[in-house]
C-alpha cells in the first residue's frame, strides 16, 4: 500500500488519518519481515546442510580410525609373539633361531628391543619388564588412528556449532513470524490504543529479529 501524500490527508478525520498511517506501517512491517523471515529460513537450511556434511565426514573418519586402530592392534600382537619366540630361542641357546627372529622384527619393534636390551635386563633389576614398556616402542598406525579420532572429534564439534546456528535462525524465524501475525491483525482493530500497542510490539520484535540476523554467522 502506498503512503498517502499531504493532499490526500487534508480533510480526513483524525480516526481516518490514524487508520491510513497504521495501515501504511503495517504494510512496511510486512514487507520487511517477509524478507527477513525468508533469509532466516534460507540460512537455517544452509546450516542444516552444513551440519549433515560435517557429521558425515566425521563418521567417515571414525570408521577409518577404527580400521587403522585394528591394524595397529594386530601389529602389536605380532610384535609380542615375535619377541616371545625370540626370548625362548635365546634362553634355549638356539642362537641361529634367535637371530632369525631378531632380524625379522618390524623396524619400530626392533628400535624398542634394542633400547630394552641396552638396559641389560638380565642383570639390571630396574630394567623395564619388556621392550613394549619402553618409550621407544611406537606403532605408527596407532598414532594415525589417534590423529583421525581427533580430526573426527573436531568435525563433530563443528557440526554441533552448525546445528546451534541453524537453531538460532529457526528461533529468529519464529520471532519474525510473530511480527507477521501482529502486523497482519493490527489493521483489523478499530480501537487506536490497541492498534498502537500491537504495532509497537511488532516493531520491537522486528528490531530484535533484525539485530539477531546481524549477529548470526552467514553460511
Amino acid at each position: 500500500m502506498r503512503e498517502p501524500n499531504k493532499d490526500e490527508t487534508i480533510g480526513l478525520s483524525p480516526a481516518q488519518r490514524f487508520e491510513r498511517w497504521s495501515e501504511t506501517l503495517s504494510a512496511l512491517l510486512l514487507g520487511l519481515v517477509t524478507i527477513a523471515t525468508a533469509w532466516s529460513g534460507y540460512q537455517a537450511a544452509r546450516w542444516g546442510g552444513e551440519q549433515s556434511t560435517l557429521y558425515t565426514d566425521a563418521l567417515g573418519l571414525m570408521v577409518e580410525a577404527a580400521r587403522v586402530e585394528a591394524r595397529a592392534d594386530r601389529l602389536t600382537q605380532v610384535d609380542i609373539a615375535m619377541f616371545a619366540e625370540y626370548v625362548n630361542a635365546y634362553l634355549a641357546g638356539h642362537d641361529e633361531l634367535a637371530t632369525f627372529y631378531y632380524e625379522r622384527f618390524r623396524p619400530e619393534a626392533l628400535t624398542a628391543v634394542d633400547a630394552w636390551l641396552a638396559t641389560q635386563p638380565l642383570k639390571n633389576p630396574d630394567a623395564p619388564p619388556g621392550p613394549f614398556q619402553m618409550p621407544e616402542y611406537q606403532v605408527s598406525q596407532a598414532e594415525q588412528a589417534l590423529q583421525l579420532e581427533e580430526q573426527a572429534s573436531g568435525l563433530f564439534e563443528e557440526g554441533k556449532e552448525a546445528n546451534e546456528h541453524g537453531d538460532q535462525y529457526v528461533l529468529n524465524a519464529v520471532i519474525l513470524a510473530s511480527v507477521l501475525f501482529l502486523a497482519g491483525i493490527a489493521p483489523r482493530f478499530d480501537w487506536p490504543p490497541l492498534v498502537i500497542v500491537i504495532l509497537v510490539a511488532a516493531v520491537v520484535l522486528l528490531v530484535i529479529g533484525l539485530y539477531s540476523l546481524s549477529t548470526l554467522p552467514i553460511q
